[in-house]
């Protein structure tokens, strides 16, 4: 479809995203810790470990994990509208990392970005498009922790694939 092969101009996805997120604020209100991921992870590792999850507090006392906890779907709908978007555009693909140090900067970093959304206790969506326009304060420090960590990630990852 030529909609996903064309950048849209900055000031209407601007609009639409302005939009979108009025419309999220009123239905569901602030959006909290990436709460989707979070249950889903619980959710998997329920899973795999079966009733022994109940010995770890957080997913005993903090987050249960339940497959009906609303912010899944959420998660799940950035998830499949980012795989329409890819094939629609024919920029579909899968990548998958050949050395084993990129396996290792990969996990550390997703390490650093579950550390990094407990401490802050918002996700990386939400501070974009719900606190930083409300002129949160916490927003942007997320906004400045998310860059500085993005430059220096990707600047360790340039190191690496040069070295």
């Amino acid at each position: 479809m030529e909609l996903f092969k064309k950048t849209l101009n900055p000031v209407a996805a601007l609009a639409i995203i302005a939009v979108l997120d009025i419309f999220l604020f009123l239905v569901v209100g602030a959006w909290t810790v990436g709460g989707g991921e979070t249950m889903m992870t619980g959710l998997i590792a329920k899973f795999f470990m079966g009733g022994a999850i109940d010995r770890i507090p957080f997913w005993n006392v903090a987050f249960p994990p339940d497959p009906y906890y609303w912010k899944i779907y959420i998660s799940l709908g950035m998830v499949f509208g980012a795989f329409v978007g890819a094939v629609l555009s024919k920029e579909f693909c899968w990548r998958m990392p050949h050395r084993l140090t990129e396996w290792v900067m990969i996990t550390i970093g997703g390490l650093l970005m579950g550390i990094g959304i407990r401490l802050a206790f918002v996700c990386n969506v939400s501070t974009f498009f719900g606190l930083t326009p409300e002129m949160n304060l916490g927003g942007y420090l997320a906004v400045s922790g998310i860059l500085a960590g993005t430059w220096v990630g990707t600047w360790i990852y340039k190191k690496n694939l040069e070295g």
